[in-house]
């Protein structure tokens, strides 16, 4: 009777951890609006494991950013649409970014560090993590076809979303996006 009690309060506990980032996705795709329209929700499905890398050569994994709202880009430096859309990602980590929510840019592919510096410098970004995926592992994990692409990650560290192509990251239906996710999870 005892295990069966453990077991019962266990299977509670974790029922209310995962209810504190539970997101009703439907009055979150009632915000999509222009650009916004391409983000499609999913069920919940698990992020890739592959390792990526820092700028400075090391291995980091979308597991380390468990615990928040993470909206990863996949980009190239030879990628215009990724030119055009990396300042307006750069204005969502700067009003969303915290303990909440992170965007996380990985280049794919042959993109050299200092050809990645020089994109960002060339285009103001200065707050944007410049993580590299050089042999794709990630990216062909989690079926990157094509860039930009950009992936919604859950506080689980689950894919719920994901975005094919350029998108207006500063539109107000971006920015309700990312605030009705951070919000309802902090009320959580």
């Amino acid at each position: 009777m005892r295990l069966f009690r453990s077991a019962l309060l266990y299977l509670a506990l974790g029922l209310g951890a995962n209810a504190a980032h539970a997101v009703d996705i439907s009055v979150i795709e009632a915000l999509r609006d222009g650009d916004m329209k391409k983000l499609v929700f999913a069920e919940a499905t698990p992020a890739g494991e592959s390792a990526f890398q820092t700028f400075d050569g090391e291995a980091v994994t979308l597991a380390d950013y468990k615990g928040k709202w993470v909206l990863v880009n996949f980009w190239a430096t030879w990628c215009a649409p990724c030119r055009k859309e990396m300042p307006m990602l750069s204005e969502l980590q700067d009003e969303f970014g915290g303990d909440m929510f992170e965007v996380v840019t990985i280049a794919t592919g042959r993109n050299p560090p200092p050809a990645m510096k020089k994109f960002f410098d060339e285009i103001e970004v200065t707050n944007l993590p410049l993580h590299r995926d050089p042999k794709q592992a990630l990216a062909r994990e989690m079926a990157v076809l094509g860039l930009p692409i950009t992936v919604l990650l859950n506080p689980e560290g689950q894919e719920v979303a994901r975005l094919r192509g350029d998108a207006d990251w500063s539109s107000d239906s971006a920015r309700a996006i990312v605030k009705a996710l951070v919000q309802t999870d902090a009320e959580g």
